[in-house]
């Protein structure tokens, strides 16, 4: 065996070792094969414009964790990885550079040219990612990477589009999209960003046509779009108009002519009551101007500037219209008065540009029959939520859902597979690029230069990326996945959709659970943002701590379904609990072997099967060697019961304990005097102990922290036995430990923990005494029945621990010595008489030099405070902090002089 790990924990130099040795020897591959039951994962495929961000690291940190544990259960645990191709952020990107590097727009270059550029850029930023989810510990099949504009995800998408389009799921229509000025494309309403924004309701007065009618005013948050007004509508039960319903106003400035129609959708608590109607630029104006039959009037151009209906206005942005607009409004006394608000905005969820709603051409997926089947799933538990809480979430989206807008303005993506004949204007959807119409044979087609949502073919991405539309291997096996990982904002975007599209293209669910988590707040509980400056950079974490740390912190810090904060504080205790194993490893490790290395007996003689070891009637195990498997044992049951939950914080939280407090603290320092004692036999059985405890820790650690575990499994000793079915005997493939009867001691359990009780009371006297714990004492112990036996029975460790000279046990409270600090423990009441505790000569002195440093500081302060220049001059708050110093000073004499004077009534008995 090696001779010991190095004196210093440096995950530097052997995190990139582990994970080449991992990634190299087939570690994360997982096999097709009905000899295990399958697992799987299919990574959130993150951008390729983008770079690894906290909620990346707690996001995978979370499925991996999950892998690495169903891998040593015994699972053919598949992670498949991927990326995608991220229409609008992508597209934005490279658009960017082409302008910052050579002027040029994407127009100048045209399709084909930028779409090169697009690949390019792909090739070398696309990867960076994988290499970053590489330095966190993420162990992928990286032989099935796979990325959304691949050619089997591509043909999945084709398949995917023309299946629906010809069971008349799929359309094209002239509807209100939403659209985004900034981007110039459409977005999906789960693309929209609600945002409350300060803004102002302008009260008009619209005139009536017939002289003899009523004027009506109507409030708006969105003035300029009164240009393509058409209507104003009122409710129908709202008894202040209902002689206006059916007369005209007139539009002012513009003076067109405008009905007021009576209608379910005004409010009559809000504004005036009265709505403007403006179909084009409203969702709910134009379902009222639908029911109507109203004309559609478009006022506003796709970059966000007026066109020609708004007169002189036209050209102009269409916030400095507004501003223009109103001031002439006002000025023409048509305005009546303005009110400050929080106006509720829609922004673009990639640039947070206002969003613009727009009459448009657009391909649909008709929601209402999809949705059904996907609400059923959750309804029947089909898929599970974790927290449950979040299906009320899922289903309140599925029930309110609009057809989906899938077609964008873009030209990075899916090309809609929908081409047009230019001589008969027949349309052609097809999986292959047709040569010619089959209406009337003319060859002069054109495609459809719009692409697809980029949430379209991630909607696809659970059984895409296994090989559908084909009846791949990899399909039959490992569909349905078994859990998606994601966080809850992505609920709408993802999630809803993936459900949809599994159960219309596969039959069934993607996933059994979704497991969702919060965001990665920073410490004050804000959202990590570029703006605030409060982002922090996994990767560099990585390099100053390991990778190990993060990711315990992280999976130590959740709750599914909850926010976390990142803190500082809880890192660094990471890092300190990856050196608290180490150095325990590292005591372990050289007392398992002679000076040159070789491996010492241990108690089961060669075989060094530890993890197989169920019979422990041939070892002679000490109460704190059953204590300490016992409480590995009752950890295995507790941390994979938490594991099954998703409760991963708990797990992790769990093994931390066990490793910390029970293992490090407590079993290590209960086995040392025999590990270096002459019992040659009970040496054995020590290094026994040790060693089958602390593989199982690492077993259980693993998941979590798999550097650092992995390190120090690779520097003990192992059976050959203990190697099959792995490769090369790495910890990534060892079997998860299994919780058994045979490893349960709750006798010895109880008289340990009962120990532990009294030492730790006696530890906590001494502190309060103020008293070394080298300094030896006695004590008296007052239990009775179980705890008495239980502590006579543990007594030599109470001693030892406690550094004690003698121990006497009473049965009465009359019997405890009169002066005497005294602790109560579930199994007793420790008393440690005082003249013990306190050597009386030595107090006095020290509280003689305390008293005479206090009268000076006393003497000081008065001289100061006496002094009026200081009193006078000063601030008021300078002299208010001297008299409360003088107070404080004037107190702590008081309290030392009295305990001077209790210590010298000792000293001169």
């Amino acid at each position: 065996m090696k001779k010991n790990l190095p004196k210093t924990y440096d995950p530097k130099a052997f995190e990139d070792r582990l994970y080449s040795m991992w990634e190299e020897s087939g570690s994360f591959h997982a096999e097709n094969t009905d000899d295990k039951p399958p697992f799987t994962i299919i990574m959130p495929p993150p951008n390729i414009t983008g770079k690894l961000h906290m909620g990346h690291a707690l996001d995978q940190t979370l499925q991996d964790a999950l892998i690495r544990y169903k891998r040593m259960r015994g699972y053919n645990a598949l992670w498949l990885p991927g990326s995608d191709h991220a229409s609008i952020a992508t597209e934005v990107k490279v658009a960017n550079k082409i302008r910052e590097e050579e002027g040029l727009e994407k127009e100048d270059l045209g399709r084909e040219e930028f779409l090169k550029r697009a690949w390019a850029w792909k090739e070398e930023f696309g990867g960076r990612i994988t290499r970053q989810c590489r330095k966190l510990g993420d162990s992928c099949d990286w032989s099935r990477e796979r990325f959304t504009l691949d050619e089997g995800c591509s043909r999945a998408v084709r398949t995917f589009f023309v299946r629906l389009y010809k069971k008349g799921l799929i359309y094209k229509g002239n509807r209100l999209i939403n659209w985004c000025p900034s981007c110039k494309t459409s977005l999906s309403d789960a693309e929209v960003e609600h945002e409350d924004k300060e803004g102002f309701y302008w009260y008009f007065r619209y005139p009536a046509v017939n002289p003899g009618d009523k004027d009506i005013i109507v409030a708006t948050s969105r003035p300029e779009t009164m240009f393509g007004d058409v209507a104003i509508a009122v409710a129908e039960d709202d008894e202040r108009y209902k002689e206006q319903v059916g007369e005209k106003v007139i539009l002012p400035i513009v003076g067109r002519e405008i009905p007021i129609i009576a209608d379910p959708y005004p409010d009559p608590e809000k504004g005036t009551g009265a709505v403007k109607i403006t179909p084009a630029h409203d969702p709910n104006d134009f379902e009222v101007g639908q029911r109507h039959d109203l004309e559609i009037m478009s006022c506003i151009n796709e970059d966000g500037t007026m066109n020609e209906l708004a007169g002189k206005y036209a050209g102009m942005d269409r916030y400095e219209c507004r501003k223009q607009w109103v001031a002439d409004l006002d000025a023409a006394g048509y305005l009546v008065k303005t009110e400050k608000m929080t106006i509720p905005t829609g922004t673009c969820y990639r640039c947070h540009t206002a969003i613009e709603p727009m009459l448009s051409d657009q391909w649909f997926v008709k929601m209402e029959d999809l949705a059904k089947p996907a609400l059923k799933a959750a309804e029947d538990g089909d898929v599970q939520f974790v927290p449950p809480r979040f299906v009320k979430t899922y289903n309140h989206w599925l029930e309110d859902i609009h057809d989906w807008c899938i077609s964008r303005q873009l030209w990075w993506g899916h090309q809609i597979p929908a081409w047009y004949c230019q001589d008969c204007g027949e349309t052609i959807v097809a999986e292959e690029d047709p040569t010619c119409c089959p209406k009337c044979g003319s060859k002069n087609l054109k495609q459809d230069e719009d692409v697809l949502d980029t949430w379209f073919s991630s909607a696809l991405w659970p059984f895409s990326t296994l090989g559908w539309p084909d009846k791949t291997r990899d399909l039959e096996y490992f569909y349905p996945t078994d859990v998606l990982v994601t966080g809850y904002d992505i609920i709408f975007f993802w999630v809803v959709r993936m459900m949809f599209s599994g159960l219309e293209a596969m039959g069934e669910t993607p996933f059994h659970y979704v497991y969702l988590h919060g965001l990665v707040r920073d410490s004050q509980g804000r959202k990590m943002s570029k703006s605030l400056g409060n982002g922090i950079d996994p990767l560099e974490v990585v390099e100053q701590h390991g990778a190990d740390a993060i990711r315990f912190m992280l999976s130590n810090s959740i709750t599914p379904g909850n926010d976390m904060r990142y803190q500082e504080e809880k890192l660094i205790a990471s890092r300190n609990f990856a050196n608290k194993l180490w150095n325990a490893s590292r005591f372990v490790i050289m007392n398992l072997q002679d000076d040159d290395g070789n491996l010492l007996p241990v108690a089961d003689g060669e075989s060094l099967a530890f993890d197989q070891t169920e019979d422990f009637s041939g070892i002679a195990l000490k109460d704190e060697d059953k204590w300490m498997i016992s409480r590995m044992n009752e950890a295995v049951k507790y941390v994979t019961d938490q594991f099954e939950k998703f409760e991963l914080g708990l797990a992790s939280q769990r093994v931390y304990d066990l490793i910390w407090n029970e293992y490090c603290d407590w079993y290590i320092e209960l086995v040392k005097k025999r590990l270096w004692g002459e019992d040659e036999e009970d040496k054995k059985v020590a290094r026994f102990a040790l060693l089958l405890v602390l593989k199982n820790i690492l077993k259980l650690l693993h998941p979590f922290m798999p550097f650092i575990t992995e390190e120090i499994w690779d520097a003990l000793p192992h059976a050959e036995k203990e190697s099959e079915g792995c490769k090369n005997a790495y910890l990534i493939c060892a079997h998860w430990p299994e919780y058994s009867e045979s490893r349960c001691f709750p006798e010895e359990e109880s008289a340990i923990g009962s120990m532990m009780d009294i030492v730790t009371a006696i530890r906590n006297i001494r502190s309060e005494a103020n008293v070394a714990p080298s300094k030896k004492v006695s004590a008296v112990i007052l239990a009775e029945g179980k705890g008495e036996e239980e502590l006579k029975r543990e007594q030599a460790h109470i001693a030892d621990l406690g550094n004690l000279t003698s121990i006497s046990f009473i049965h009465e409270n009359q019997d405890a010595p009169k002066n005497a600090m005294s602790k109560t423990a579930a199994a007793g009441q420790i008393f440690i008489p005082m003249d013990e505790l306190v050597d009386y000569k030595e107090e006095f002195d020290r509280l003689t030099k305390e008293k005479k440093r206090l009268e000076g500081e006393v003497q000081r302060a008065e001289k100061k405070l006496s002094n009026q220049g200081f009193v006078s001059k000063a601030p008021e708050k300078v002299v208010q902090e001297e008299r409360n110093k003088l107070e404080e000073y004037k107190e702590m004499l008081k309290n030392t002089s009295e305990q001077l004077n209790t210590v010298a009534e000792h000293l001169n008995k």
